[in-house]
């Protein structure tokens, strides 16, 4: 018998951050460790100062402020390579982030024995109303299992040519107010793309996080989206399985690679034609 494969394992640390650990590498994405980011302020708790390690490679879908904030970049970046947007580099540079890498959807790169390949993302990519301008991206960490990142997005096409291929697809479904604009994924949209892109577990993030720092301008139900995400997937997404993580909460998926289950049953089609 060949050796055990690792789990691929996740723990979502709120909004847009998770970190994944996949064959030895550890990643995070969107790094957002604060309790305070400009006018908002996190209802979730806090991010423990002890994330388990070293982080071996950041993962920055986008410059919004509540995605790329530099100050929690600085802190899990000292040993790290960040990937980023193109556009993003030479900002990053300026303030301090020596090793970074630009991709480009399409583009890859290897951290460890994992392979990155950065997707195509619809979302509004300058940081502020006059700053930087990088384009949006999304990201597939590959290794003996593959986890897609979504970062900051609404539908897109391509989405369907991940069919088969993700053990692991982390979805934004909300955000930090009442609904969501232009270029993300709300709920509804998100079990479609659950249903497009046929991951093997679907894990939602970005809601129950961060809202406005008025207590009267803050959510009365946090967990309302993840709710109707579990809802609606289930009926859009059957063969989808949502698994539902609190900030800080980890969870391992085992089995068979969605890549080789797919490639066995290709075979299988094949074989009776």
């Amino acid at each position: 018998m060949g050796a055990r494969r690792p789990p691929l394992a996740v723990t979502w640390l709120g909004h847009s951050t998770a970190l994944l650990e996949l064959d030895g590498v550890r990643i995070i994405t969107d790094p957002l460790l604060r309790d305070r980011i400009g006018p908002l302020v996190r209802i979730a708790p806090s991010v423990s100062r002890d994330l388990g390690g070293e982080i071996d490679a950041v993962l920055l879908s986008h410059l919004h402020a509540d995605h790329a904030d530099l100050r929690s970049l600085r802190r899990v970046a000292e040993h790290a390579r960040v990937l980023a947007p193109a556009g993003a580099g030479s900002w990053l540079r300026r303030r301090g982030l020596t090793d970074v890498e630009e991709l480009t959807p399409g583009g890859e790169t290897s951290v460890g024995g994992v392979r990155i390949s950065a997707t195509p993302a619809r979302h509004h990519g300058r940081r502020w109303r006059f700053g930087a301008q990088a384009e949006p991206i999304g990201f597939i960490a590959t290794g003996s299992q593959a986890c897609y990142f979504a970062g900051d997005t609404d539908l897109f096409d391509e989405m369907s040519l991940m069919a088969g291929t993700i053990d692991l697809a982390l979805l934004p479904i909300a955000g930090w107010g009442p609904k969501v604009g232009p270029g993300h994924l709300d709920a509804q949209r998100s079990a479609t793309a659950a249903a497009r892109i046929a991951p093997r577990v679907a894990v939602p993030i970005h809601w129950g996080t961060l809202a406005m720092g008025s207590p009267a301008r803050r959510p009365d139900d946090p967990g309302r989206p993840a709710r109707r995400f579990v809802e609606l997937a289930a009926r859009t997404a059957p063969s989808v399985e949502v698994r539902v993580l609190m900030p800080g909460e980890r969870t391992e998926v085992h089995g068979e690679p969605a890549a080789e289950r797919s490639s066995a049953n290709a075979v299988t089609r094949d074989s009776r034609t």
